[in-house]
């Protein structure tokens, strides 16, 4: 990957001119290869990587693992881009294993990631199964720790 493709990931808010001091360019080559990298669709967006728990949100986050049909000449592709176009729905990944497809989808509660899964979910043509599972406390997200760490952590030893 393009080290300036790294240094983005980890810090989108980096200014322009650091990263172009960094990678021994000019500015305006920083702000050429980002602005291709947008206009090709490889840089999506840009987010703030949040510790959800520390905002005692009353939202609910599940993981759900789905079982399809595949659909004859469109295979897991069409089923996955119409799970993925509901709002509920903040990830989608086509998967390896038991499962075809994983979600993470968000709710203001367990009733509501529930009412998804029975009343859209479940009943789309070539959802055969599904198994949820529910996301009870974040300790590392998209490579960064939610809580802070301590310089020394190892025990300490006495005679």
């Amino acid at each position: 990957m393009d080290e300036l493709l790294k240094l983005l990931q980890k810090n989108a808010c980096a200014a322009h001119a650091d990263i172009a001091k960094q990678l021994g360019l000019s500015l305006a080559e920083v702000e050429r290869k980002i602005a291709d990298y947008e206009q090709r669709g490889v840089i999506r967006g840009y987010q703030a990587v949040l510790n959800e728990d520390a905002l005692n949100l009353d939202t609910v986050t599940a993981v759900i693992e789905v079982k399809v049909t595949p659909e004859r000449g469109g295979g897991f592709n069409r089923i996955a881009d119409r799970l993925s176009r509901f709002p509920e729905v903040r990830s989608a990944y086509l998967m390896s294993g038991a499962y075809d497809l994983l979600l993470f989808v968000e709710g203001h509660n367990l009733r509501a990631v529930a009412a998804f899964v029975s009343e859209k979910l479940s009943t789309i043509d070539g959802v055969v199964s599904t198994s949820t599972h529910f996301m009870l406390k974040t300790y590392k997200r998209l490579g960064v720790l939610m809580e802070p760490t301590h310089e020394d952590e190892r025990l300490t030893i006495s005679p």
